[in-house]
């Protein structure tokens, strides 16, 4: 009996849970409905649609005679909604559609894709990624036109979503320089250093997020548009950076060297005009822009006999020496406390007269001299780093540059061998643009010129901030030693370790170096060249510094690898320049304008060219302004001839600024390179050809 009671209160008690739970899942249904229900509905709307960010368009940055080294060009993802266009519409051009993107993808059939759009509708879906392929903006025009397609967001449910692509014009010219950003916003260079004028301010839009996790815009009134960033205008000129470029990259290639630098900069302004740095692959195998050594920490080390030219001019403001004094360098040994300096010619070059020790680059001559005269105040010779202005940074305008190293006299690292072994540039560690601005202050007059490399900001037509040239020091000693100095870098050219490059054409002034490299607390028979001057010598108006690290081969010294490099760079920049040479230009410029009534402007915009005829009053026939046209002279009137670019064809774009040709070709799907600067003069491809997508075609301006 006990136990039948004890099973029925049980079974009671299991209903009354039963009751209660039932009861309770009602309740609580309308209190989510009645109490909580603008909370959650809230919530869902909230993780259903957001306000995302629109990635401004970025900047562009511009060589200093306006030729482009980066830009962002647009490509598009085409997306659909099939569930806007309505019933009628859709059921009559769906054919139409299908067939047309079968013809331009080429990668399903024209049934294939009505299939997936069909079922796409039918299912409701709000969101459906026709193509992963991105397509340009020419594409995406022509596509706005296509059946249903041509109804819009609103009318037809296309959704082109713009991305936009860093591309480089020059491909890996100045790579390092540029620069690039990652996605954490952190990089090198230009793009990098620049990046709060490049990146422009980001706006916002409405999105919906879709099953699968995507996002598709909607539209809202309070979308707010971004603003597009600033370009950066630079002071590089491209020509100059080819040149340096090539020039140090076959050397490297000869001499299997590890890494190498070239800075080129203008004497007056401060402006740097080049910077290359190449440096060998991890796998061995070719060179790349990897590293700034020229302006970073990794670039700082002990730079050798180009530092004799601080310590003869510490000497000659001392009053300390005339350069036609005597010096005794014996066999090329001289014993300074437990150390013996060596010169690099065996036997020694025994005595000479200073002039001659610094053209011969004589350690032993230069270590004696300053050792004699500063060696019981060594502060006093350590204070010419303070006076010159290269003992700190310059606040150069790209991210990372490194800061010299100089002992100081008095601390636990400075020994009596410290000051023979300084004078000669070791036990102190200078970049390569410390150096250079030294050589530059001497080739000045003796004012020495912050270097710089972004001149302005601008947004169109509007300069949003300019760089000026910025003296660092206005004396760096005086005028007497300045031309002393002068005449010493000219000696080591004409006489001395460089005379291999002197030439008829044009003087140059300049000093070699060579420093044997330190690894692991010794000095190794691994070198560290360098070559740092001016041209022309008797009025200069560039400087430069050359560097190799660790050349292989016979004679790896300053004046037979990194001189030659100087020599070949300033060669063809003396050829280039029309104020070093003003012959070659005038014969290049009659040879393209035979016409002297004519203005030489061969093609462009059809509005553009409008603008400018009528400006100049020359008699030209309206141009098509929705088109490109290029002149075609009769008499002393222009007829106008259109440039096909709305055909399969490759086009003819000679005679193109670059901005339209790079515009007209990016566009057809083609790969663009090119060399020189000015208008299109030939192209690679020939026009009326049929195109290959991702197909290269090459560009010669002039």
């Amino acid at each position: 009996m006990n136990i039948k009671r004890s099973i029925l209160l049980r079974v009671r008690v299991v209903f009354i849970l039963v009751a209660l739970v039932a009861g309770a899942i009602p309740y609580r249904i309308a209190q989510l409905q009645l109490k909580d229900g603008d909370k959650w509905r809230e919530k869902a709307e909230t993780i259903n649609f957001q306000y995302r960010e629109v990635p401004a368009t970025r900047g562009n940055i511009y060589a200093g005679d306006g030729s482009l080294l980066a830009t962002s060009l647009p490509f598009y993802r085409v997306a659909i909604d099939p569930t806007i266009v309505k019933e009628d519409r859709f059921k009559s051009k769906i054919d139409s559609l299908a067939q047309k993107l079968s013809a331009f993808y080429k990668d399903k059939s024209a049934t294939a894709y009505k299939r997936m759009i069909t079922d796409a509708r039918k299912d409701h879906k709000r969101y459906l990624v026709l193509n992963r392929q991105q397509i340009g903006y020419q594409d995406m025009q022509e596509m706005s036109q296509w059946p249903i397609f041509r109804g819009g967001r609103l009318g037809g449910g296309v959704l082109f979503e713009k991305v936009e692509k860093r591309y480089r014009p020059f491909n890996s010219l100045a790579s390092r320089t540029v620069g690039f950003l990652n996605e954490d916003e952190y990089g090198a260079g230009i793009e990098y250093s620049f990046n709060d004028y490049l990146k422009g301010q980001d706006g916002k839009a409405l999105f919906q997020r879709l099953a699968g996790g995507s996002w598709k815009p909607v539209f809202d009134a309070e979308d707010v548009k971004p603003e597009n960033g600033y370009d950066v205008i630079t002071t590089l000129d491209v020509n100059i950076q080819d040149v340096a470029e090539t020039a140090l990259l076959r050397q490297l290639v000869d001499r299997e060297a590890e890494f190498g630098s070239v800075i080129v900069m203008e004497v007056k302004t401060g402006q740097i005009k080049a910077i290359a740095n190449l440096q060998k692959n991890k796998s061995g195998n070719g060179y790349g822009e990897n590293y700034n050594f020229a302006i970073g920490d990794q670039g700082n080390t002990e730079p050798g006999s180009t530092f004799k030219l601080l310590s003869m001019l510490a000497l000659l403001e001392e009053n300390k020496i005339s350069l036609n004094d005597k010096i005794e360098t014996g066999n090329g040994a001289h014993k300074f406390y437990d150390r013996t300096m060596r010169d690099a010619k065996n036997g020694g070059y025994g005595t000479l007269t200073i002039r001659e020790a610094f053209e011969k680059s004589s350690n032993v001559a230069v270590s004696k001299l300053v050792d004699e005269h500063f060696g019981s105040s060594p502060s006093k010779f350590m204070a010419y780093m303070d006076q010159v202005g290269i003992k700190e940074p310059f606040g150069f305008q790209l991210v990372g540059e490194g800061k010299p190293y100089f002992k100081k006299p008095g601390d636990k690292n400075w020994y009596g061998t410290s000051l023979p072994w300084i004078s000669i540039g070791y036990e102190i560690k200078v970049n390569p643009l410390h150096t250079l601005a030294l050589y530059n202050a001497v080739a000045n007059g003796g004012t020495m010129m912050k270097p710089y490399i972004v001149k302005a900001i601008a947004k169109g037509n509007t300069l949003e901030e300019e760089y000026e040239p910025e003296i660092v020091r206005k004396a760096i000693a005086s005028e007497k030693t300045i031309k002393l100095l002068q005449e010493l870098l000219e000696g080591v050219v004409v006489r001395g370790t460089a005379k291999n490059i002197a030439n008829s054409d044009y003087k140059i002034a300049g000093k070699t170096g060579t420093a044997q490299k330190l690894i692991d607390g010794r000095y190794t028979q691994k070198y560290y060249t360098s070559f740092a001057g001016y041209f022309p010598a008797d009025h200069p108006k560039y400087s430069m510094i050359v560097v190799i690290d660790n050349p292989k081969g016979f004679a790896a010294y300053g004046g037979d690898v990194s001189a030659p490099v100087f020599k070949e760079i300033a060669d063809r920049i003396y050829a280039l320049d029309i104020e070093l040479n003003p012959h070659n230009q005038s014969q290049i410029f009659q040879a393209e304008n035979t016409n002297p009534k004519m203005p030489y402007i061969r093609a462009g915009r059809g509005e553009e060219m409008n603008e400018i005829f009528e400006e100049l009053g020359v008699k030209a026939s309206p141009a098509n302004s929705e088109q490109w046209v290029r002149t075609v002279s009769t008499g002393e009137t222009i007829q106008w001839q259109n440039t096909e670019v709305d055909t399969p064809q490759i086009p003819d774009v000679t005679g193109l600024p670059l901005r339209d040709a790079l515009f007209i070709l990016e566009n057809k799907g083609l790969k663009v390179n090119y060399s020189g600067k000015g208008v299109v003069k030939n192209q690679s491809l020939t026009p009326g050809t049929e195109v290959i997508k991702n197909a290269t075609i090459n560009l010669v301006l002039g």
